[in-house]
């Protein structure tokens, strides 16, 4: 499992800091296993390959991809426009934006200890536990201490000293409640302006007697007007990434 997670930041740390990366070559011969040894490598080489497919969940899990895209689903519901945008321009819009934000993480963690290892200046271990702490840091920093703690008390674990002593199985939940509970927030912020709007909107046809008119269909562009007057996107995405520590 340590191999899967440091292959996972290898990976992540290359796109953000590896200037020219060389890709190496591979030679897969199948064959009996004439010792113990090679069967166990054979083994080893299988579950990797099949953890490596988890891989990239793992790295949205541990990045801010999650609060990006809940917070541009909030807002499209609260607009009421359905399929705009579509929903593969927000993925990739919160993905952009994922890779903004974590872009300092990621160089961080390749100079600590991708770098060296390629380098063969470190062990495997060592480069692992150097390259795992800048996401580590990341994640404490924008998880709530009572999220953490809710897992430390399950696992009955005693508080720890430092960032080294969490353990990223502890980690990596505590930060994505604490990024859904964000989201959620920013969500219900979100939707009270245009809620107002669909609330003056029903207020006003009731009042003109035209029941039967779906107030949704006059408030729309009202709500659309308003989020262009205030240039949404810019103010949206400026504090989302402003709240990020």
């Amino acid at each position: 499992m340590l191999r899967v997670l440091f292959l996972t930041f290898a990976f992540f740390s290359y796109s953000f800091g590896a200037e020219s990366v060389t890709i190496p070559t591979m030679n897969l011969n199948l064959s009996a296993p004439d010792t113990p040894g090679q069967l166990v490598s054979s083994l080893n080489i299988l579950v990797v390959l099949t953890l490596l497919f988890l891989a990239p969940s793992m790295v949205l899990v541990m990045t801010t991809f999650t609060r990006f895209v809940i917070i541009f689903g909030f807002l499209r519901q609260a607009l009421g426009t359905q399929q705009v945008p579509p929903t593969q321009l927000l993925v990739m819009l919160a993905m952009i934006l994922t890779f903004f934000v974590m872009e300092p993480v990621g160089t961080k963690a390749y100079n600590a200890g991708i770098k060296p290892y390629i380098a063969e200046e470190i062990g495997y271990e060592e480069a692992f536990n150097k390259t795992a702490l800048p996401f580590k840091n990341f994640m404490i920093r924008n998880t709530r201490e009572k999220d953490l703690a809710l897992f430390f008390r399950i696992r009955k674990m005693e508080n720890p000293q430092t960032v080294a002593d969490v353990p990223l199985s502890i980690i990596i939940p505590a930060f994505v409640i604490s990024e859904l509970k964000t989201a959620f927030e920013v969500g219900f912020l979100i939707f009270l302006p245009f809620l107002v709007i669909d609330m003056v909107v029903a207020s006003i046809l009731m009042s003109m007697g035209m029941m039967m008119l779906p107030p949704v269909m006059i408030s729309l562009p009202f709500k659309i007007l308003v989020f262009v007057l205030i240039d949404g996107w810019n103010l949206l995405i400026g504090n989302m990434i402003a709240a990020i520590k």
